[in-house]
């Protein structure tokens, strides 16, 4: 089997991302990408046309101009390939009145916990996406006027496992891939053009390792079902992938390449966290020593090994780690590190801190200097501290949650 360059290794990171306002680009005939913070298409034929995704509900207006500079015919359907709310919001600008609404059937359960934890997830996801989503409502508004609302859709079609779309001369095989960003992400298959339309199935950056969790907070991805959903693609042997984030991935046999070592990089992953359950290693010493082989080694732009060791950990064995008593009951650690601050003094422990920051160990300073702060937010030596150690870690960082955590932090103690 020839061996390829990592895609990751060549295509746009999440920096890169940014929300809609390019124009539409014809990607395969009769198929158009009109960029954003996710992608959306729309597909022509001599019927009407079908749109997948349509991106932030401030985007919409963007993705139908794109759209019907290319084509005025009705849009007869629209498929979410996921709940996510950068691909649903923009329906009430895309959809006709009578386009049908494609999902699959876990729609209301993620649907429901869009809408339980709103506050939260916005909350916890700003701190990356801000920015960006303030730049497109800018563009969008001088534009278009005053952004329409976020939609919430009302699917009119729901997909269980499988379903099939003929319109127009264009055949397309909807799959469920609950293994997906989301429990309830689908992709599509048109058959007679060895295309699949796969959407963030592989997670946000394709040749990336997937967020069994994500930092903003989400439910578990089950290792083995993400496994079964790459799998489930891979079978169906595509010449071209059309994916959520940035251009198409082309040629079957770099796909099947992508895809083989993308499935076993995460059965790696969990292999080596269950053996090491079952030998009785904690968590952290999982995430310290799990690694994937050299011929495994895939993007951590996105997700990290260490942070789907502790998903893994966590999905399977919950949230009492047998490390503590203290891990049964209600007290955090506030009052334990008030103590050990009465007892120590805020110097010493800030002098440790910098010991650790000179040895090269950022995360022993940060958890020390944190204990200060926390106490005594006006420190200025246990801001500087921390700073200098997010500094630190920012540097090294090539994660694009990660990276925006850090530099949030640093803005924050400035």
């Amino acid at each position: 089997m020839t061996v390829y360059e990592p895609a990751y290794l060549s295509r746009p990171g999440g920096d890169d991302i940014v929300g809609a306002g390019a124009p539409a680009e014809e990607v395969s005939p009769g198929i158009w990408l009109s960029p954003g913070l996710s992608n959306s298409y729309m597909l022509t034929t001599s019927e009407g046309r079908i749109v997948l995704n349509t991106g932030m509900g401030f985007e919409g207006p963007v993705h139908r101009a794109n759209y019907d500079a290319v084509d005025t015919a009705p849009i007869r359907y629209v498929i979410l390939t996921q709940g996510h709310v950068d691909h649903v919001g923009g329906i009430g600008c895309v959809a006709d009145p009578d386009t049908q609404i494609v999902a699959q059937a876990n729609w209301k359960t993620w649907q429901r916990d869009n809408e339980l934890l709103a506050a939260f997830r916005a909350k916890n996801s700003a701190f990356a996406w801000i920015d960006k989503v303030m730049d497109t409502i800018t563009r969008t508004t001088q534009r278009f006027g005053p952004p329409p609302p976020q939609s919430v859709p009302t699917p009119t079609v729901v997909v269980e496992d499988q379903h099939v779309i003929e319109l127009g001369g264009r055949r397309l095989e909807l799959y469920a891939t609950p293994g997906g960003e989301t429990f309830d992400s689908l992709v599509v298959w048109l058959p007679d053009e060895g295309i699949c339309l796969s959407g963030n199935v592989f997670g946000c950056l394709f040749g990336h390792i997937p967020n069994l969790v994500t930092v903003r907070g989400d439910r578990y991805r089950d290792a083995l079902t993400v496994v079964e959903s790459i799998d489930r693609v891979r079978a169906l042997g595509a010449e071209t992938l059309l994916t959520g984030h940035f251009g198409p991935i082309v040629g079957k046999d770099r796909i099947e390449w992508e895809l083989t070592r993308l499935r076993d990089a995460v059965m790696s992953i969990h292999d080596q966290t269950v053996e090491g359950m079952n030998a009785g290693q904690d968590v952290h010493t999982l995430m310290r020593e799990v690694v994937l082989p050299p011929e495994l080694e895939v993007g951590q732009g996105y997700g990290t090994v260490r942070w789907d060791v502790r998903a893994i950990w966590e999905n399977y064995a919950g949230w009492f780690h047998h490390r503590s008593t203290a891990e049964l009951y209600a007290e955090g650690p506030d009052g334990m590190e008030a103590d050990l601050l009465e007892l120590a003094g805020a110097e010493p422990i800030l002098n440790r801190a910098r010991e650790h920051l000179r040895a090269g160990e950022p995360v022993r300073a940060i958890q020390l200097a944190e204990i200060v702060n926390r106490a005594e937010p006006d420190n200025e030596k246990a801001k500087q501290v921390l700073i200098t150690a997010h500094e630190h870690l920012l540097q090294a960082s090539t994660n694009f949650w990660e990276a925006a955590w850090l530099r949030e932090q640093i803005k924050e103690l400035s």
